[in-house]
């Protein structure tokens, strides 16, 4: 019987896609992906039954954001199912193999994947140990990670807030997950009534299917405006502040993120609109030179939500993400307080933990 029901869930009064269950959920020898690629007009679960299923699963973008990482956590439970069988020095190599199959599921984000299923590799090692269930070890240990990285995350929330006027008017770019959802929070306790405005985020739109129904959900006034309009936005609906999360943050301050942040980034540096980052440096990635760009299926490009938009023999073309250089950020907002981008080795210098750290 896991533990979930006898501790505070930092998930609490989050939109529903941000609650663990709904997110990637590992029970009786499957784990239950909410499929993001068809939500919110459709809600349904991808279900995985082997690991390798769950890696081609977040490498098919079902789910996004920081969903990857509670999806690896739940794989790994998943491969100490698919091993239970076999003797302890075979269940620690398959654990092993898994922790690397699933950690390069996604290119742009190996490092941060390491930290999960590595981490979720020694709470196995313990159980295995001790005799215990390795998959209830591995499930329970997710649900105390998730609640250490959330709560992280709210102070982030605090401090974001803080750069917030009084019913500003916000932009986001893509889905920043975790962050948008405390950001709300912070915002609703403080009776401040942001107004958010949220590109579509072409070709998957995560931002206008994933960011504006929890903005949306949680009681905020929401616009969506098509990703050739962060520009004209701006100048004429006055936003206050273009924020982010990222999908790495190099310590030499590149932000590595959703394709087309740099391109909002270099208008809201024109027009004197600050562009706040939320996250925790990457150690890993000393220099943006580390990060590698992952490349999709340019056929994505070519339609909309499955409907082809383009002719027969053009061809398309899919970084899925871009880097914006530490000139136009004005500030990273850490769990640790704002720093400067040219700054970011002292936020590891009083701080040896990030965002996804592990609990062991």
């Amino acid at each position: 019987m896991l533990k979930e029901e006898m501790m505070e869930r930092a998930d609490k009064d989050l939109a529903f896609m941000l609650r663990y269950e709904n997110i990637a959920w590992y029970e009786e020898g499957i784990v239950r992906i909410l499929d993001r690629r068809v939500y919110p007009q459709t809600v349904s679960f991808v279900t995985c039954k082997t690991h390798q299923e769950l890696t081609q699963a977040i490498s098919d973008m079902v789910t996004q954001s920081a969903g990857p990482y509670t999806a690896a956590a739940m794989g790994m439970a998943l491969a100490a199912d698919e091993c239970g069988g076999k003797t302890a020095r075979n269940q620690r190599n398959f654990l092993r193999e898994a922790a690397e199959t699933i950690a390069h599921a996604r290119p742009t984000t190996v490092q941060r994947m390491r930290l999960i299923t590595r981490d979720c590799y020694k709470v196995a090692l313990k159980a295995i140990d001790e005799g215990g269930n390795v998959s209830e070890a591995i499930v329970q240990s997710t649900i105390e990670r998730n609640n250490r990285r959330y709560n992280k995350i709210n102070t982030m929330a605090e401090f974001l807030v803080d750069l917030f006027p009084p019913g500003g008017k916000i932009m986001t770019q893509c889905f920043g997950e975790t962050i948008v959802g405390m950001m709300l929070k912070v915002a609703k306790e403080r009776n401040n009534a942001i107004k958010l405005f949220c590109p579509e985020t072409r070709p998957y739109f995560q931002g206008a299917r994933l960011t504006a129904t929890v903005c949306n959900e949680m009681g905020f006034d929401t616009t969506v405006i098509t990703d050739n309009m962060p520009a004209t936005t701006m100048q004429r609906e006055n936003i206050d502040v273009f924020t982010s999360a990222a999908d790495a943050i190099c310590l030499d301050g590149h932000v590595v993120n959703k394709v087309g942040t740099f391109q909002i980034a270099i208008v809201a540096n024109h027009l004197g609109i600050p562009y706040y980052v939320s996250g925790a440096p990457d150690k890993d990635h000393a220099v943006v030179d580390s990060v590698e760009i992952e490349q999709r299926n340019p056929e994505f490009v070519l339609q909309a939500m499955g409907v082809r938009t383009a002719c027969q023999g053009v061809k398309g073309y899919y970084p899925s993400f871009d880097i914006t250089p530490p000139h136009l950020v004005s500030a990273v907002v850490t769990d640790r307080g704002v720093y400067s981008p040219y700054d970011l080795n002292r936020y590891h210098v009083e701080n040896t933990e990030g965002e996804y750290s592990v609990l062991c």
